[in-house]
């Protein structure tokens, strides 16, 4: 009896013993994993650690590297000050001369790099104008848009993908400072027929149009309604303009009652209104004017005598020169014109405008039969 229960007590120890000894096992296997885990815990920590130490300093060159970009940007503009502030001491002008589709040239940089001046490290100024840094991509703009006031620079600048980078930058930039800049810039490269070709056909019109519908900022508006004006001074793209809204912005910016704004929509619609007329006298376009189909004609007859002297003598080209297109005389007729044509006869005060408006009257019979029952 009592050896069955020492054998009984003698298993019973055993398995306590066995059952101590897996749980010994399991411990050190629990233990050596934590001692793993600490230490992967450790290596990782030490690994991510060294990684923001390496972003740091990154960030740290990038910035000091902005800093200098910076520096250099206006560094450059100051010397395109300077440079221009001699030439105007010396009595010559910095005004850009337009291709020979735009009739009223207007530069819209404020200073300008010296004539012949070929732009040094313009890449790296290009590749600005996609920094995340507003400050260098602000500054950046307003090199490229002081470069392309300048003729010679301009197929440069297109060459080395600037016309690309600032329609992006028109598409997809919310900062209106950057919106107006680069309005600013592309209405200068602009002025040159190729670039007019580029910038319809890459979309450049739609943009504007979108630009003048969203912004009630004068300055924005008045370098958007630039850009479209000189646009309007190229004749091959008339169709393609106003497809694109080109007419339509136009008028709309007159919104804003901005003299300035106001100015360049004129001169947007006189280009228009006289590359249109030279067609129609080459025999290259037939038919009603583009101008009158958008509403440009009412505006410019209600507009007449409203504005300033150079505003003014835009808005009477503009009718003196839709005013020899046959296909146009009902709707001249019907809208006031020629009223207007008459006292443009004999009031301008530019006396080729005067001239102009005597040969639209005296060579129309619908023209003269109107005069008669004035």
């Amino acid at each position: 009896m009592y050896e069955e229960k020492v054998a009984e007590l003698i298993k019973k120890f055993e398995a306590e013993h066995s059952q101590v000894s897996s749980l010994e096992e399991q411990f050190c296997s629990v233990r050596q994993q934590l001692s793993d885990s600490i230490d992967s815990v450790e290596e990782l920590l030490v690994k991510e650690l060294r990684s923001s130490q390496e972003k740091l300093l990154d960030e740290e060159k990038r910035r000091k590297s902005l800093e200098f970009d910076i520096i250099k940007l206006n560094k450059l503009l100051s010397d395109n000050r300077v440079a221009f502030e001699a030439e105007m001491s010396k009595g010559r002008s910095n005004m850009i001369k337009p291709s020979s589709g735009l009739e009223f040239p207007m530069n819209l940089s404020k200073s300008s790099k010296p004539r012949g001046t070929i732009p040094v490290g313009l890449p790296k100024v290009l590749a600005l104008l996609k920094s995340e840094d507003l400050d260098v991509q602000t500054h950046a703009v307003k090199v490229v848009a002081n470069l392309a006031a300048e003729d010679l620079n301009q197929q440069r600048i297109v060459e080395e993908g600037g016309l690309d980078a600032l329609l992006l930058l028109l598409e997809s930039s919310k900062d209106e400072t950057i919106q107006r800049l680069t309005a600013g810039a592309i209405a200068n490269l602009a002025m040159n027929g190729l670039n007019q070709d580029l910038i319809i056909c890459k979309g450049g019109a739609r943009l504007l149009t979108n630009m003048a519908s969203q912004s009630d900022d004068p300055q924005t508006l008045r370098m958007v309604a630039g850009a479209i004006a000189n646009l309007c001074g190229n004749e091959r793209l008339h169709m393609l303009l106003k497809e694109d809204g080109g007419i339509k912005a136009l008028l709309a910016m007159v919104r804003s009652r901005h003299n300035n704004v106001i100015s360049q929509v004129a001169r947007g619609i006189a280009n228009f209104a006289k590359c249109e007329s030279r067609s129609i006298n080459q025999g290259h376009w037939k038919g009603r004017s583009l101008l009158i189909e958008d509403g440009a004609l009412d505006w410019l007859v209600a507009n007449c005598t409203t504005f300033i002297d150079s505003t003014r003598h835009h808005i009477e080209l503009a009718l003196c020169h839709l005013a020899q297109n046959v296909e146009n005389a009902l709707d001249v007729i019907e809208s006031g014109g020629i009223k207007e044509l008459l006292r443009i006869s004999k009031e301008s005060s530019r006396e080729d405008i005067c001239k102009l408006a005597k040969k639209a009257l005296k060579s129309n019979s619908a023209f003269l039969m109107e005069l008669q029952q004035l």
